[in-house]
């Protein structure tokens, strides 16, 4: 795919969903922090569900490690592998207060040493809590990039280095979550809703459905 046709694409995205933002719902670093962490094969609907019922009750590194494995899985239960994402966050909590004076770091080694936490959340937390211009390639992204040919690639890793070399750098910032709204809601995986893409016409898809 040549530079202009992905300039397009993203002034289309951008001219569409001019301050795009994630699904989860969070009001600090540290909520987005475990939000993330919970969304591991779980929806955004499910997971705000339960951090519903979390934060007004514990929305702190110190809050939550006081609940404990036990007291915070009653919280998330909804949400599947909810007992090893609790012991994950539990460890975390502890990391966070006794290494990070309970702040969240905005750091990629920092974050990717907490449990639970790997390469795609840490991009999503630099990224969205802290306005980094990285790409948390999830299932959609990696889709999206593929399937349009705007970063072909047989790795997640691969998908992320080819999107940060080659979108330009103004669309940077918001790229991630314009690319996993139109994976989600237009570009899905069994059913491409290629008659209503807006980026159709630059999709360099061969089995578009029309």
């Amino acid at each position: 795919m040549n530079p202009a046709k992905r300039r397009e694409i993203f002034s289309r995205l951008r001219a569409a969903n001019p301050h795009p933002a994630t699904e989860l719902e969070y009001a600090t670093p540290f909520e987005l922090l475990v939000a993330v962490v919970l969304s591991a094969q779980a929806t955004d609907k499910g997971v705000n569900l339960a951090t519903r019922r979390l934060f007004p009750v514990a929305n702190t590194p110190a809050a939550i490690y006081a609940l404990g494995e036990a007291g915070l899985a009653d919280y998330i239960r909804t949400i599947g592998l909810y007992k090893s994402k609790a012991r994950h966050l539990i460890a975390a909590c502890r990391m966070l207060v006794e290494l990070h004076g309970s702040r969240v770091p905005a750091d990629r080694a920092a974050l990717e040493a907490l449990p639970g936490v790997g390469r795609k959340t840490a991009n999503v937390i630099l990224n969205t809590a802290f306005g980094q211009p990285t790409m948390a390639v999830d299932t959609h992204i990696f889709r999206v990039a593929n399937r349009t040919g705007l970063a072909p690639g047989k790795t997640v890793l691969e998908v992320e280095k080819k999107l940060l070399k080659t979108i330009p750098a103004e669309f940077r910032i918001d790229a991630h979550h314009w690319l996993i709204l139109h994976g989600r809601y237009v570009c899905q995986a069994r059913k491409p809703k290629c008659p209503a893409c807006l980026i159709a016409d630059l999709c360099e898809y061969k089995d578009k459905l029309v």
